[in-house]
């Protein structure tokens, strides 16, 4: 049957809808892979953008639609035990220049450079440089300055409408007291983070936590200042710190090391500490030289002078370098030494704890010894020997055989024990950056039969090195009754709330002897300084019990690197003798012989330790008891007299003890010589004017040294000048004037009072 027509069209189009279908099957197959891919990489995108980079466009976001400033926390103070400040902050202020901002309203460069160098002091140059800088918004032309000078910056871009220089708050470190007990405090560098001592050891709790204020800025990059957006953060200020550290205390310690300083010409610096025996607490610490916090880059005067004449800038730079450190350094817990005869308090403790000796034992001392191991006799001091002595007689006389007799008797594995239990190879542990470790023989060496030398010299404070901190705190436990306390010099730290975050007690670390030991080496220590033959006499106080021992060593370091000798004296007293609270150590490092002073422990810093516990006890509240002896030894106040008659004034001086020259026709005393609350020796004789001035010539001190006390006093009175000594030893035969507070030839008023140091001549040569 033949096809019809329009079957004949319906195939051929179904016969070409099949290709059409096929095709657009594929094309839409194609389409949804493509938009899967799409949407893979979309979502890749997405996801890289939002989650793996937010952080970062958000920040880019933040900074281009907002500004930020930096409130800076105030670092926390510093104060003494008694609340007085030693370090704080200051509100100050910092000056930046805003580049951008500069170029965009077309400011005069040179007109803010010439202005802001005039009235800061900086380098007009420098500032130039900094503008160069054409896309920073903050560049630092001077930190912390003082209001005046911020409110003239101030003023100057106020009056030249200027839009890129800009002030924000900063904070300043201040030191009130300047250089009093700067290796104590230590200081803070530009960023006000702590570089040396407490700053640097107690800085993260001390710096606080900046603030900050973000606000909305324009697309022209300034603050939108109607805007509703502004966040402020404050800034958290440092916590604040309380010391065991008494600053009246420190005063005087650094009052007579300077004068000490001064009087025996020491060459290499001098350290001093007071403890409190019982808590291990630091009442004072002082080096010397030292320097002024506030401006610790600088040194002192003569430093400057020898870095001056330096030609070559990097062997300049170099020097000063060195001349910094050097000052920086705290020779009390950094410095180590050989603590000489001062150790031999250690040595007796160890043997009177061990049964080794008693207070009854007794040795003999020709001036030399044979030890097993030393090719040539070991020495004494006193060459001609001591002769026959008692465990205290030798402790007096500061005997060198008897202690090594002693050192020997003890053994070296003990004496080794009681080293290490008196923590003297091992740092103390004090809260305070730097502390050095002693430098010691090892055990096989002393155990060694050959070398006995070394435990016998070591037995008197030779060929060993510690540092003084170590040596204090061995011998505040043995006069303590026994106990080794950790030394510390914070007693708190408070946060802004007075909330105590953190508080030091007394740390015991172990009991090394027995309270019996240690009352039998507090009467050997009392009479060393107040038996008339011990060699710590120089060191006695009017009134109190003061103990304690002397030491003069030779730094072998510094011999066996320059081939010369170089001393070290020191004494460490104790006080009062029946109830230690205060015990000081007190070193100087290498004093002249030009002084003309015979150098030893005894005679140089015994008498400084003397005239610090003459302060510190009373100030400390412990009364003195005098002997009737020292009452009339005593200096005694002159009162005022102006206003009284002649017979009242001349009755009054005389009820004192001391004597009236009166000048002048008149009735009633109109002036006095020397003026009223200065303190005089006792029979001195006083100047009354009635109705005459009394002279304004100057007069010329003369030299005073090994005179005897009499003998400078008539010196002084016939240029009407007036003599004190502190009631010590001014009626013994055998003292004479060591030092003289003002030195001679200065030029002073009529009617100055010169106090003076007196020593035993008896014991000149003992350490």
């Amino acid at each position: 049957m033949a096809e019809k027509p329009q079957d004949k069209r319906r195939r051929k189009k179904t016969a070409g809808e099949k290709p059409n279908r096929t095709i657009l099957r594929r094309t839409l197959m194609l389409m949804t892979v493509c938009g899967v891919v799409a949407f893979f990489v979309l979502a890749i995108k997405l996801y890289q953008l939002q989650i793996v980079k937010h952080d970062y466009y958000e920040k880019q976001a933040v900074e281009q639609q907002t500004r930020e400033s930096s409130v800076t926390a105030a670092r926390g103070t510093i104060y003494d035990t008694n609340g007085k400040a030693l370090a704080m902050s200051a509100s100050t202020e910092t000056v930046f220049i805003s580049p951008i901002e500069m170029n965009k309203y077309n400011e005069d460069k040179n007109l803010i450079a010439s202005n802001l160098s005039e009235i800061l002091g900086v380098d007009k140059d420098a500032v130039l440089k900094q503008m160069e800088d054409t896309k920073s918004w903050y560049k630092t032309i001077k930190r912390k300055i003082e209001k005046d000078v911020s409110d003239k910056v101030r003023q100057f871009v106020k009056d030249n409408k200027l839009k890129s220089v800009h002030l924000e708050t900063d904070s300043k470190r201040y030191y009130p007291n300047s250089s009093l007990a700067s290796h104590i405090i230590g200081f803070v560098g530009a960023d006000n983070q702590g570089l040396d001592g407490l700053e640097l050891q107690y800085n993260k709790y001390l710096e606080g936590t900046n603030g900050r204020i973000v606000r909305l800025k324009n697309a022209q990059g300034t603050d939108m200042l109607f805007s509703d957006f502004e966040d402020y953060y404050d800034a958290r200020n440092g916590d604040d710190i309380t010391l065991t550290v008494d600053s009246t205390i420190q005063f005087y310690v650094e009052k007579y090391l300077q004068q000490a300083i001064k009087d025996y010409d020491i060459q290499s610096g001098a350290a001093a500490i007071v403890m409190q025996p019982k808590t291990g607490a630091i009442l004072a610490m002082a080096s010397f030289g030292n320097y002024d916090p506030n401006n610790y880059q600088a040194v002192s005067q003569e430093e400057q002078a020898k870095l001056d004449a330096i030609t070559d800038p990097a062997e300049k730079q170099k020097e000063q370098v060195a001349a910094q450190q050097l000052q920086w350094r705290n020779k009390a817990l950094v410095d180590t030494y050989e603590p000489g005869s001062v150790f031999k308090i250690i040595t007796c403790a160890t043997a009177l704890e061990e049964g080794a000796v008693t207070l009854n034992s007794t040795f003999y001392c020709g001036g030399s010894m044979n030890v097993l191991g030393r090719t040539i006799p070991l020495k004494c001091w006193k060459t001609t020997g001591h002769g026959s002595e008692t465990l205290t007689e030798a402790m007096e006389n500061s005997c060198n055989v008897a202690l090594a007799t002693i050192g020997l008797k003890v053994g070296a594995e003990t004496y080794y024990k009681y080293v290490d239990a008196f923590g003297l190879r091992e740092k103390t542990g004090i809260d305070l950056p730097g502390e050095s470790l002693g430098l010691w023989w090892d055990n096989k060496t002393f155990e060694n039969p050959e070398n006995l030398s070394q435990l016998a010299a070591a037995s008197f404070g030779q060929t060993f090195r510690i540092t003084p901190m170590q040596m204090i705190t061995a011998v505040s436990a043995v006069v303590n009754g026994g106990n080794l306390m950790k030394p510390y010099v914070v007693k708190q730290i408070t946060d802004a709330d007075g909330k105590v975050v953190l508080a030091n007690e007394p740390t015991t670390v172990r009991q090394v002897i027995s309270s019996q030991t240690s009352e039998e080496m507090r009467s050997i220590l009392d009479a060393v300084v107040n038996d008339a033959k011990g060699t710590g006499k120089n060191a006695a106080v009017p009134g109190y019990r003061v103990g304690g021992k002397t030491g003069t060593s030779t730094d072998t370091v510094y011999l066996q690197q320059t081939g010369q000798k170089k001393y070290i004296v020191s004494f460490l007293g104790v006080a009062p003798m029946d109830d230690p609270q205060v015990a000081i150590l007190l070193l100087l490092d290498n004093p002249s012989s030009k002084s003309g002073i015979y150098i030893s422990g005894g005679n140089m810093a015994a008498p400084v330790v003397g005239h610090i516990m003459s302060e510190v006890l009373p100030y400390l509240g412990i009364q003195p008891v005098y002997t009737d002896q020292e009452k009339k030894e005593l200096d005694v106040t002159v009162p005022k007299l102006a206003g009284k008659s002649i017979d009242e004034a001349t009755e009054q001086l005389e009820s004192l003890g001391l004597t009236a020259k009166v000048v002048g026709k008149g009735d009633t005393i109109t002036d006095q010589l020397p003026a009223a609350n200065a303190a005089v020796a006792p029979k001195s004789q006083i100047v009354l004017y009635a109705g005459t001035e009394k002279p304004s010539d100057t007069v010329t001190v003369p030299e005073l040294y090994g005179k005897s006390f009499n003998d400078a006093k008539r010196a002084l009175e016939k240029l009407g000048l007036f003599i004190k000594s502190g009631g010590t030893l001014s009626e013994s035969p055998n003292a004479v004037v060591s030092t003289q507070s003002i030195s001679k030839s200065e030029q002073v008023t009529a009617g100055t009072v010169v106090e003076v140091t007196l020593v035993d001549k008896s014991i000149l040569g003992q350490y």
